[in-house]
C-alpha cells in the first residue's frame, strides 16, 4: 500500500527528497507490525494470553505513549487491560479471565486501528512456588483512514508541495474489520527474593485480511518470547529488574533488553519503591525508565531516544511513555498467583 505524507517546502531539493524518503520509510515500518510498547513488562495480555491472572489475583493497567512527534503528525497509542483469577476450591490450578484494548492513531492520514479482545488461561501447580499456563485470546479490530489529508510523492511540483496535482492514486474502503485470535503459554516462579516470568506467544494465527483495497494482503502473523524477573540482593532493599522481549512478524524482528535498579523503603507499612533503569532496542533506540511503586498502586514512565539513522530527522527525539497499574492485593504483602 503506498503512504501519503508531508512534504515541507525547502530550498534544496535533495534535503526534501530524502526527509521525505525517510518518512515513507517510518510509515512503512509502522504499517508492518502490531503496536509496542517500551515498558513491555506493563502490557501482560499484548505480550501473551496465558498472563491473565499469572502474576495477580486482580490487576488494572493504563498505558499511554506518544511518538515521532518532531518527524510527523505524532503517532499516539492508548492500551487498557484488566485481568483477573478465578479462585478454585481444587489445588490443582486455577482459570483466569482478562480484557484487552487499545486505540492507535498513526500519521497525517489519521490511520486508525481499534481493537478489543478476550482472553481465557488456565495454570496448572508445578510445586509451591510455581506455575505453568496456557491461553487463548480472540477479539474483534477495526482500521480506518482519512484520505482527505493524504498528501502524495506525486504531487510533488518540485520545490513544493501543491494540492491541485492529481494524485492519480487509486480510492479504497475508508475502513475495515476483522476477526483475531490466537494462544501462548506462560511459565511463572516466585519465591519473595526471586520472581520469574517466562513466555512464548503466537498472535493473529487466523491471517486476517488486511486491506483496504480488497486485497489478499493478510496481517502477518506475530511470535513473541520474553523473560523478565526480580532478583533480590542480601540486602532486602535492593533488587534487580533485568528483562529481554523478541518480536518477530513477517520481515520484521524487533529486540529490547535491560535492567532497573530497585530500592525499597523501609519504615512504610504498606510497601514502596523506586526503580530507574534504562533498556536497549536493538539499533533503534536507548529508553530510560523510572517507576515508582507505592502498595497497590504503581507509575511508571520512560522515553525513547532515538539513536538509529532516523536521528538525522528525528534529533533523538523518540516517543514518551507512562503506564499506571493496579493490583491487588497487596504485592509487597501478598503471594502472587504462582505460589499456592
Amino acid at each position: 500500500m503506498t503512504i501519503g505524507i508531508r512534504v515541507l517546502k525547502t530550498t534544496s531539493k535533495m534535503k526534501a527528497l530524502t526527509s521525505a524518503l525517510i518518512a515513507v520509510c517510518i510509515c512503512t515500518v509502522a504499517i508492518s507490525q502490531d503496536i509496542h510498547f517500551s515498558r513491555f513488562w506493563m502490557t501482560p495480555l499484548l505480550l501473551n494470553p496465558a498472563q491473565a491472572g499469572a502474576e495477580h489475583d486482580m490487576r488494572g493497567i493504563l498505558n499511554y505513549k506518544s511518538q515521532w512527534n518532531s518527524v510527523a503528525a505524532p503517532y499516539s497509542t492508548v492500551n487498557a487491560s484488566w485481568d483477573m483469577k478465578i479462585k478454585s476450591k481444587k489445588r490443582k490450578g486455577f482459570s483466569a479471565f482478562g480484557v484487552d484494548a487499545f486505540q492507535d492513531q498513526a500519521g497525517d492520514g489519521e490511520m486508525k486501528t481499534m481493537q478489543m479482545n478476550l482472553a481465557y488461561a488456565y495454570h496448572i501447580y508445578l510445586n509451591k512456588e510455581s506455575t505453568l499456563g496456557v491461553g487463548l485470546y480472540g477479539g474483534f479490530a477495526q482500521r480506518s483512514i482519512n484520505y482527505s489529508e493524504l498528501k502524495w510523492m506525486n504531487q510533488y511540483d518540485g520545490s513544493t508541495y501543491n494540492a491541485a496535482i492529481a494524485s492519480d492514486e487509486p480510492s479504497g474502503s475508508s475502513s475495515l474489520t476483522y476477526l483475531d485470535m490466537g494462544s501462548g503459554i506462560h511459565y511463572e516462579y516466585g519465591t519473595g527474593k526471586i520472581d520469574l516470568s517466562v513466555g512464548a506467544a503466537l498472535f493473529h494465527a487466523n491471517r486476517p485480511a488486511y486491506s483496504f483495497y480488497g486485497t489478499d494482503e493478510k496481517l502477518n502473523m506475530k511470535i513473541v518470547g520474553y523473560v523478565y524477573s526480580l532478583v533480590g540482593t542480601n540486602n532486602r532493599n535492593i533488587a534487580f529488574l533485568p528483562g529481554v522481549v523478541y518480536f518477530q512478524q513477517g520481515k520484521s524482528t524487533e529486540l529490547l533488553a535491560g535492567t532497573m535498579f530497585r530500592y525499597q523503603f523501609t519504615g512504610y507499612e504498606s510497601g514502596a519503591s523506586v526503580a530507574l533503569g534504562a533498556h536497549y532496542r536493538n539499533k533503534d533506540a536507548l529508553i530510560p525508565t523510572l517507576m515508582l511503586e507505592i502498595a497497590h498502586y504503581s507509575i511508571g514512565i520512560s522515553y525513547d531516544v532515538n539513536i538509529s539513522g532516523l536521528k538525522t530527522v528525528s534529533r533523538g527525539q523518540g516517543g514518551f511513555e507512562i503506564s499506571l497499574r493496579y493490583a491487588n492485593p497487596n504485592p509487597y504483602r501478598s503471594k502472587t498467583s504462582s505460589r499456592i
